[in-house]
């Protein structure tokens, strides 16, 4: 080969490895999620699954405003998006170093916290109405894909009461049955965080931090307290105000520690 040749060649190979580079710089915010975290969920739903993700915009049923979600349409299942964001961080990808790490995951989320914002809308009609037409909204279209869940009578009867006219089921909200319901969300999750050795009470972090001995178990209420705040990130503050009324919470003086930096998918996220 000539001296003019391998030039060439040369000169070649570094610009498609550039193109590469700029290929992957250009990606570096794009949802990781299927090779990083859905790897092992798919796996057995793989073959079936070439194009049944879809993200979707839907009310927020906290704030009532757009956040994105994941739906997979060949196995009924609804995704929240979260992103957590650190201040330092980078991503190694192939030869390059990419900053904004910005780290998106989701994870299955209860479809009935959706289904609430528009059943407690609809109930300012104080009627029965069949869930198609419940279930309706001008700014977020993709929210009749919530109709499309499996299960979605038994999860009903959490939060409504129904009659059946002509072989059509109505529902209507019932704010007794979903703020009980709700207590048993937090239940689980009080379960749950115990499970995990999750320690709750900023006033045991704080002294265990200080003093050099090891966490000590945290009260019961800690973990209530702290477990209807977690839940409350998917209700309007009305539901909210109400399950701590429930379950006998005491006012906050100091406010409990929040979970990790987190942030909703929402539209500017997306873009």
């Amino acid at each position: 080969m000539g001296a003019r040749e391998f030039t060439k060649k040369n000169h070649v190979n570094r610009r498609e490895k550039k193109n590469r580079v700029n290929k992957v710089s250009n990606k570096a915010n794009v949802l990781l999620l299927q090779t990083y975290f859905f790897s092992e969920y798919l796996k057995d739903a793989s073959k079936k699954m070439k194009s049944g993700l879809m993200f979707v915009k839907l009310v927020n049923p906290c704030s009532g405003e757009g956040t994105i979600y994941l739906f997979d349409l060949c196995l009924q299942q609804l995704f929240e998006i979260k992103v957590f964001k650190e201040k330092h961080h980078s991503w190694f990808i192939d030869q390059s170093v990419q900053s904004g790490g910005l780290l998106h995951f989701a994870t299955p989320m209860d479809p009935l916290f959706l289904l609430l914002h528009y059943l407690r809308k609809a109930d300012k009609e104080g009627k029965f109405q069949p869930l198609d037409q419940v279930v309706l909204d001008d700014t977020f279209p993709n929210c009749i894909l919530l109709l499309r869940l499996p299960d979605l009578e038994k999860l009903l009867q959490h939060v409504t009461e129904e009659k059946e006219v002509d072989k059509k089921k109505y529902y209507k909200y019932s704010k007794e049955k979903t703020i009980k319901w709700l207590g048993k969300k937090v239940q689980q999750t009080v379960s749950a965080l115990k499970t995990n050795n999750v320690n709750v009470s900023a006033r045991v972090q704080a002294t265990a931090f200080f003093s050099g001995d090891p966490f000590s178990s945290d009260k019961e209420e800690d973990y209530v307290c702290y477990a209807h705040g977690l839940i409350s990130d998917y209700i309007p503050k009305e539901l909210s105000d109400d399950l701590a009324k429930y379950l006998k919470l005491p006012e906050p003086s100091v406010p409990l520690p929040s979970p990790p930096s987190k942030l909703s998918c929402s539209s500017k996220a997306a873009t």
